[in-house]
């Protein structure tokens, strides 16, 4: 009798035990950034509000070392508490971290994030790369991103991507703190595009396609089929010598905003077009610190309805 009360005991604890195992592991919201050079970041630190020039507590970046297609290199990082740096020029060699003296939409994102999600611990997995496009007809120099893209060697910059998240799921404790964590995929922010505007016509016209097989899977990737999407429509600063820098803009923008409307959980920040440049490409540092904030705003009521 003793024996089977015990038995019992064990069985009705069992539930409990696992939910106590589930407490123990840190819950983060994750969120991967990614894209051509306006996402790399061409803002400066010297720049940079005192708000936003600290390291932040509670938040994480996983930042993959961007590399041309054909590279080994590609996506090696490790994980750190977020602080300037994360912009164009920044390297791993998945020991240490090589911070610039640029930073992106990483510093002003993160902080709106912690104003919306309070007590909330913060990830963000972050690989781009400057004129790389979602059509292998465009990689160039550059690269692409097209997963099919074999190149000279099949490493392309989906590659980089799969290898930057592998790097940064491979850790099951990021914040050091002995606890395992759980990655909670809460977003994906994309900006890119005018790589595909600067070429020909049928680059731009097949950019809402290349664009919708890529998210999907980034999506499949992160296992979550219809995680929030959110891409900043391209803009132009019209100060090449002929005027417009993307020649096919208009048709790239049009497709960025197809996607945005025919994709139930995507959406799209335009404030772009109101921010100034610092060269024919690339927006000034207070563009990417309200584009920080625009993308976070916007994924946090996406993910609320």
């Amino acid at each position: 009798m003793r024996r089977k009360l015990y038995v019992l005991i064990i069985l009705i604890l069992l539930p409990s035990i696992g939910i106590s195992q589930l407490i123990e592991k840190d819950t983060i919201k994750v969120f991967y950034l990614g894209g051509q050079s306006n996402m790399d970041g061409y803002g400066y630190n010297s720049d940079l509000p005192d708000s936003l020039k600290i390291e932040f507590k509670n938040v994480w970046i996983y930042h993959g070392n961007p590399s041309p297609d054909e590279m080994k290199n590609g996506g090696l990082g490790t994980w750190n508490a977020l602080q300037p740096g994360h912009g164009v020029g920044f390297s791993s060699d998945g020991t240490v971290n090589n911070l610039s003296n640029r930073f992106g939409i990483e510093l002003s994102f993160a902080k709106r994030l912690q104003e919306l999600y309070p007590n909330e611990k913060i990830a963000i997995i972050k690989y781009s790369r400057g004129g790389t496009s979602v059509d292998s007809l465009a990689a160039g120099q550059f690269g692409s991103w097209e997963a099919d893209y074999r190149g000279s060697n099949g490493i392309n910059q989906y590659d980089h991507f799969l290898a930057t998240l592998k790097g940064a799921l491979n850790v099951t404790d990021i914040d050091g703190d002995g606890k395992e964590d759980y990655l909670n995929p809460c977003g994906i922010i994309w900006m890119q595009g005018e790589s595909d505007a600067a070429f020909t016509e049928e680059i731009a016209n097949a950019y809402y396609q290349n664009l919708k097989r890529l998210m999907d899977l980034i999506r499949a990737s992160l296992n979550f089929d219809d995680l929030p999407v959110i891409i900043g429509k391209i803009s132009d600063s019209w100060n090449d010598k002929d005027g417009k820098v993307w020649e096919h803009g208009e048709l790239v923008q049009y497709a960025q905003e197809k996607y945005a409307k025919t994709d139930k959980k995507a959406d799209i920040i335009r404030s772009t077009r109101y921010y100034k440049y610092t060269d024919p490409w690339h927006y000034d540092s207070d563009g990417y610190i309200d584009l920080g904030e625009k993308f976070a705003e916007a994924i946090y009521h996406l993910n609320k309805k």
